[in-house]
Formats: structure tokens, C-alpha cells, sequence
């Protein structure tokens, strides 16, 4: 019973449509809930593909961009610091570190340092984070390579009026392999046939991710004016398609134009619901995006709002004071 509610044709489908209208005739293969579990094979494959991506092209590739780990001393093993380090917090506060150093007999600045040393330990090195952005890169790239190859002779890619002609009986063969790489956060337009404007919507978003991978990687090689360059064009591109392309085109192909051939029904309120949710986070990180794109233009930019970056093992008393004075504990990842 609870199976036949949750896939009841009124849910997810428009009147007059049934699910005995997405059956194979004509000609046509459609979408099966049952094609989803291809996910499990393809991601085990995908993570051998990054394995041999990462060992045989973003090596020799960080090689020749000059990307190289940074050396850092190792914190010298300590049981009573290792075990706050732990359990506790790894960025204690001031008065927490007094406490320690009452325990060991170290000053202050001792125990700073070792547990500076100790979180730069646990943080992944600069040639690590520089393979997972190529990937990505790679990834994006072939993704939004495989959309427009797929989209671009379609006539729902010019005329979004178009998306929904002729629901449901919509053929999706030119689009599986772009979508198979967005099957788990696109299931629902998988399983309701709304492959056009999955597809569309995952074009949108790629676009602008390969820009920002790229200007990951050149950041990793040093290469701060190429990365700065292509930070410019990236913010640009995330504007005009998550804030503009995105509401202004595709949320209202799917808020208006369904309503010219459909009633309202559960999976309209449904789907919209989510690519809101979607451009809300859109917006969030538009306001991070902002927040570097004016510290990029004061020359006050030293790397991703949202990274972790490496502390220095020295620092300074000021550095100290600023860290601990606030009591929250978060330490110098606060600034990025």
C-alpha cells in the first residue's frame, strides 16, 4: 500500500499522464526507476578512472606546473597533548592551554606550536588538493563537453518552450551519458522522465565549475596571475548562469510554461521546490564569491573563503593573541 501511494500517477505526473504512458512503444525506451541502479557499477569505475587519472596525468602534470608539498616539521609525540588533541578540541582555547602547560611544564608558545604542527599534519598537501581539482576539472569539463554535444542540434536548447512539448512521450537516448554522471542528484527528473530539463540544468552548472577547478589548480602552482584571470572570468560565468540563466530561464520554463498544458500537481510543486532550494544556495555562495572578488580587487585575497589553509608553525605573539582571545576555538581557519 505504501509503494502504491508513493508512486501514484496524481504525485509525480500530470493529468491526464500515467505511468503507463513512459512504457517502451513507438520506438521509444524510457526512463526506468530500475536504470538507477547503474549508479553503483559507474561509481566504482569512476573511482578507478580518478585512480588512473590521478597517478598517470595529475602527477606529471603538477611535476610540470612546479607543484610541489611543502616540508613541515612533525609535532613530537606527546600522549597528554595528543590525547586532548583527540577527544578535546584541536584548536583549545587560551585558558585551555594554560591548563596544558600547568600539566607539562611547557610555556604557551610550546604548546601553540605543537598544535600547529599537529593540524598541519592532518590537512591534505597542496599536490593532493591540486589532483582533486584536476580531477574535478577533468570531470566538469568532459560533463559539460558531453551536454552541449548532446543539446546542441536539440530545439528545447534554443526554445525552452519546446521542453515540454510532447510530454511524456520524449525520446532520452542522446542525453544518457551526460546524465548519467547526475543520476543521484537528478533521480527524480530520471524517474518522471524530466530528462530535458535535468540535462539543462546540469549544462548550466558545469560551465562554471570547470572554471573554477582550473583556477584551483593554477592557485596550487603558484601561478597567481593565471589563476586571478581565470577567478574573474569564473565569478562572471557563475553569475550570468546561476543567477540569471538559472532563475530567469529554467525555473520559469518549469513554473510557467508546464501550466499551458498541465494542472498543477504534486511533482511540478514538487521539482520547482528543489531547483528554489538549489538557487538559494546559489546565492550563498554568489555572497562568498563577492567576499574574494573584493579582496581581489584590495590585493587582500590569499585563497578560497571556504579552504583550510596551512598555519605557520612560527607565527606571532599578535598572531597568538587573535587566535585564543576569542574563546570560540576555531583558530586561524576563521580568515578562510
Amino acid at each position: 500500500m505504501l509503494s502504491e501511494w508513493f508512486w501514484w500517477d496524481r504525485l509525480w505526473l500530470p493529468r491526464p499522464v500515467t505511468w503507463a504512458d513512459l512504457q517502451d512503444s513507438e520506438g521509444r525506451v524510457y526512463a526506468r526507476v530500475s536504470h538507477l541502479y547503474i549508479i553503483l557499477p559507474v561509481a566504482v569505475l569512476l573511482l578507478g578512472l580518478r585512480a588512473f587519472y590521478e597517478r598517470l596525468i595529475a602527477v606529471p602534470l603538477a611535476e610540470a606546473l612546479g607543484v610541489k608539498d611543502k616540508i613541515h616539521k612533525r609535532a613530537s609525540h606527546n600522549p597528554v597533548l595528543e590525547k586532548y588533541y583527540k577527544t578535546h578540541s584541536k584548536h583549545p582555547t587560551q585558558a585551555n592551554i594554560k591548563g596544558v602547560c600547568k600539566k607539562l611544564g611547557w610555556s604557551e608558545r610550546q604548546v601553540e606550536r605543537w598544535f600547529r604542527r599537529r593540524r598541519n599534519q592532518d590537512r591534505p598537501g597542496v599536490l593532493k588538493k591540486f589532483k582533486e581539482a584536476s580531477w574535478r576539472f577533468a570531470f566538469y569539463l568532459c560533463s559539460s563537453f558531453g551536454g552541449v554535444l548532446a543539446l546542441h542540434d536539440k530545439p528545447w536548447f534554443y526554445d525552452l518552450r519546446e521542453m515540454w512539448a510532447g510530454f511524456p512521450k520524449q525520446d532520452f537516448k542522446e542525453q544518457l551519458v551526460h546524465h548519467w554522471a547526475t543520476l543521484t542528484l537528478l533521480s527524480f527528473s530520471w524517474c518522471a522522465n524530466y530528462i530535458r530539463i535535468g540535462t539543462l540544468v546540469m549544462l548550466v552548472h558545469d560551465t562554471s565549475d570547470v572554471l573554477l577547478e582550473s583556477a584551483k589548480m593554477f592557485n596550487y602552482a603558484g601561478w597567481e596571475t593565471t589563476c586571478n584571470s581565470i577567478f574573474v572570468v569564473f565569478a562572471l560565468v557563475f553569475m550570468v548562469t546561476r543567477l540569471i540563466i538559472f532563475p530567469f530561464w529554467l525555473i520559469h520554463c518549469t513554473w510557467v510554461y508546464p501550466l499551458d498544458q498541465f494542472e498543477p500537481f504534486f511533482g511540478y510543486y514538487f521539482f520547482n521546490v528543489m531547483l528554489v532550494v538549489l538557487l538559494l544556495l546559489h546565492v550563498f555562495w554568489a555572497s562568498l564569491i563577492l567576499r574574494m572578488v573584493k579582496k581581489f580587487i584590495f590585493g587582500k585575497l590569499k585563497g578560497d573563503e571556504r579552504s583550510d589553509e596551512e598555519e605557520d608553525e612560527e607565527g606571532s605573539e599578535e598572531d597568538y593573541t587573535h587566535t585564543y582571545s576569542n574563546g570560540s576555538g576555531n583558530g586561524l581557519s576563521n580568515g578562510h
